[in-house]
Order: C-alpha cells, then sequence, then structure tokens
C-alpha cells in the first residue's frame, strides 16, 4: 500500500511504497528533497523526518486531538485479531423507499457515497417528525385512518432499530472486555501510550483538548487505565448532569517555594463527545450521564432503572438521536460544536486527527475556518483514504503549507504510529536538560 507523508518543509506530499523487507522507496515520478529515487528507506529515516516536527506541533500553544471511528477499530483489532462489526442496513416495513432514497441523498451529499445505518436513522427521524405534525391537523380532518397506523409502526420500529444501533455500539465494547487478557493488555498499553502522547503537556501549556465522534467509551477508559482525569461539561457522580454553562474548571497546584502561580496539574484533559454517547440519555429537561457498564450486553434493565422515569431508546443521546422537536434536537449538540469551534479556532493551534475521514461535513467547515489562521496547523493521521475525501479537502482548502499528512496502512497503524513516530508519552525533562 501507498503511504502518502508531508511534514516540514514538503511542498507535496511524498509517496512512498513499501517493499516485502519492510523497507519503502519512492514512488516513480514522486520527487522528495529529503530522499533520492533509488535510495532505500527505513523506519528510522522516516522516524528522524516526523517525530522531532510532531514533537515540536505537539508544543504549540493550544493543541487539540479529534478522533474518529478509526481508533475503535485500530483497538479493537489488536485485542480481537477481528474486525469490528458494524450494523447492517436496516429495513423499514414502511416508507421504507422514501427512507433509503433520502438517506442517499444525505449520503452523497456528505461525499460518503453508500448510506449508512445513522443516515437511515437520522432520516427516519425526520420523517416520523413530519408525519406526526402532519396527523396532528390534516390526516384527522380527513380521517386518514391507515396514516395514524403507519406513523404508529414507524415510530416502533425506530424504536427497534435504535435499540439494536445502541446495542451493536456495546457489542464492539464487549468485544474488547473479552478478548484474550494478553491482547487485550497489550491493546490497551497501545491506546495509552497515544493519549499519554498528547496530553503529555507541561504546567505553563494549555490544556489538551479531546474531540470524539465515537458513541463508544473506548477513550474513557483507555484514560482511565492511563491516569488522564477527562474534564467534561458533566457535573456530578450519581447521575451527572449536562450543563450548558460552560464551566471552565480546571486542576491546579502550587509549585515549591512560589505563592498565588498555580500551574495545571499533570495528566488533564477537556474531552467533548461531538455526537453524543451510549451512556446519555434525555430525562425531561435534562441531559444525565447513566450507569452503563462496559460491554453490557442490554441496554433493558439500566433503562427500567427509578431515576430515569420510563425512558426508552429513543431518548438516548446518540447523534443520530431522536427527540421531540427541533429545539430539543440542537441541544446537546450545539454546545458541543460551539465548544469545538471556539477551541480549535484560535492563534497558535493545532489540530491532530486520527482515524477521522472526513465525512461530517459540520466538522470540516470549522477545520477549513480555523485554517484561516495562519498560526494554526492540521495534522492529519489515518490508515487510509479509501474515500479520497482527506486529499480532496486537502486540496480543496488550499492552506498545503500548514498541513501535515501521514496516511498509509504503516504511519496510520496504531502500534507503528506509538512504537515509531509520536512523541515520548512523558514530561522528559532529563533529556532537555542534557549537554
Amino acid at each position: 500500500m501507498k503511504q502518502i507523508l508531508k511534514s516540514r518543509d514538503d511542498v507535496e506530499p511524498v509517496i512512498l511504497i513499501n517493499e516485502k523487507d519492510g523497507t519503502f522507496r519512492l514512488e516513480e515520478g514522486c520527487s522528495c528533497p529529503w530522499v533520492n529515487m533509488n535510495d532505500e528507506i527505513d523506519v528510522t529515516a522516516i522516524r528522524t523526518r516526523i517525530e522531532p516536527w510532531l514533537t515540536a506541533l505537539f508544543q504549540s500553544d493550544h493543541l487539540s486531538l479529534l478522533i474518529g471511528s478509526g481508533l475503535t477499530h485500530a483497538i479493537y483489532k489488536l485485542a480481537t485479531g477481528t474486525n469490528l462489526p458494524g450494523m447492517n442496513a436496516a429495513k423499514f416495513s414502511v416508507f421504507n423507499e422514501q427512507i433509503e432514497q433520502a438517506s442517499m441523498v444525505s449520503a452523497e451529499r456528505s461525499g460518503r457515497g453508500k448510506p449508512n445505518i445513522e443516515d437511515q436513522i437520522r432520516v427516519a427521524n425526520e420523517l416520523l417528525i413530519g408525519l406526526q405534525h402532519y396527523s396532528c391537523s390534516s390526516a384527522k380532518v380527513y380521517g386518514v385512518k391507515k396514516l395514524a397506523k403507519d406513523i404508529d409502526k414507524l415510530n416502533k420500529e425506530l424504536r427497534r432499530i435504535m435499540k439494536e444501533f445502541a446495542e451493536s455500539i456495546l457489542n464492539g465494547e464487549k468485544g474488547l472486555a473479552i478478548a484474550a487478557e494478553e491482547k487485550r493488555e497489550s491493546a490497551f498499553i497501545n491506546l495509552v501510550s497515544f493519549l499519554m502522547s498528547f496530553a503529555s503537556r507541561s504546567g505553563t501549556r494549555d490544556r489538551l483538548n479531546i474531540f470524539t465522534t465515537n458513541y463508544d467509551r473506548i477513550i474513557e477508559t483507555g484514560a482511565e487505565l492511563a491516569g488522564l482525569f477527562l474534564l467534561d461539561r458533566f457535573i456530578g457522580n450519581v447521575f451527572p448532569i449536562f450543563r450548558s454553562s460552560r464551566l471552565d474548571i480546571d486542576m491546579h497546584y502550587n509549585p515549591p517555594g512560589i505563592r498565588g502561580e498555580p500551574r495545571y496539574l499533570e495528566g488533564v484533559a477537556h474531552f467533548t463527545k461531538l455526537h453524543g454517547s451510549v451512556d446519555w440519555i434525555n430525562i425531561g429537561r435534562d441531559i444525565r450521564r447513566f450507569g452503563l457498564p462496559f460491554g453490557a450486553t442490554d441496554l433493558t434493565p439500566f433503562l427500567e432503572a427509578p431515576g430515569l422515569k420510563g425512558a426508552n431508546v429513543l431518548q438516548l443521546m446518540i447523534y443520530p438521536n431522536s427527540v421531540k422537536d427541533r429545539e430539543t434536537a440542537a441541544y446537546p449538540y450545539v454546545e458541543l460544536f460551539r465548544d469545538f469551534a471556539v477551541e480549535i479556532c484560535r492563534p497558535n493551534h493545532t489540530l491532530v486527527t486520527y482515524g477521522y475521514g472526513f465525512g461530517d461535513e459540520h466538522i470540516n467547515r470549522v477545520i477549513e475556518d480555523m485554517l484561516t489562521i495562519p498560526s494554526t496547523h492540521l495534522v492529519v493521521i489515518s490508515r487510509d483514504d479509501n474515500s479520497g475525501r482527506i486529499m480532496k479537502l486537502y486540496k480543496k482548502m488550499k492552506r498545503q503549507v500548514q498541513c501535515t499528512l501521514m496516511i498509509g496502512d504503516h504511519l496510520g497503524d496504531l502500534s507503528s504510529l506509538v512504537n515509531n513516530y509520536l512523541p515520548k508519552p512523558a514530561i522528559d525533562r532529563t533529556t532537555s536538560r542534557m549537554p
């Protein structure tokens, strides 16, 4: 497979071809200022090109990490040796043709090509809301009983599909939890090292911001194992509640001999789940995080807890979520995306994406806005670009000098990344003091 690398002062991406002995060579016709066409390129040569560059970028005034589903797939593959199972496209007994057509339009508009289960759920939810509004007026006047029955059937099927969707997320967590101990431990060691490579910032630097589009709790689990404290918008311990007012809570300490100048406590990061989480639920006017064990087999027993007041799967805050109206649908996601835009659109900011396929136009738009600030930088790390969206956006933005690319089954592989290219997952004062 081709490896696409653009770092430092590269004018154009350098295309490397894997050799059978683990080395690399330049693709025919590719020009590269730091290696000759017939030279043999090994991991050490690539490391000297990447690791110091990333180390410098990671110490920018502001640093953010955007994680997509690629991280979940990588951890699952390391722990189980198999690919993460997904949920197949759903079939509806009513309005199926309309849902499929609208899902196709939605997928093409976002550049994904084929629609997935999330497109179907979102379209079905919007259709259900529209039909419910319609049935409150015209349907009753004209006595259209069949429409009322179809609406009821669509509502029931959407509940079933949402439950299956949520449980497919939990099945991925369960696969990790029951994997062979040695492989599972190795996978989580890679995850811990990955997270700490970004979170290891000195007390004089702004906090790392972690953003993710994932619904699962793999990042939270890795953070717990790493001793990394995650700060989010939820307040409380027993039944945490989402707060709209952004409380800029942090953790500081007073260094010995210094008064009135507290520094950031190490091992803390801000955390935002842009598309919600499988353990978030809408209760009344509040968004709560409820106690759902990692890899639970069935959601039902946990939704029947007295504090949840008879909640159902349609109240789970996983986007595309199913809620009563557009005003509620905008909450809490509007708050989360506002956080994302505010954090990354700042001078001297570096945004690193890992496993994100650039399939969410609303996120891409903010990234494009960020790059209009000359001192910002985008680092894209991905195992592949099969859809072509990464390179398409890279060319469209016309901000190549502000971009670093690491794409390929070697450069974007989690183990390879952790072992060879990411900065040391610690704050290393000793090395910097060496003569």
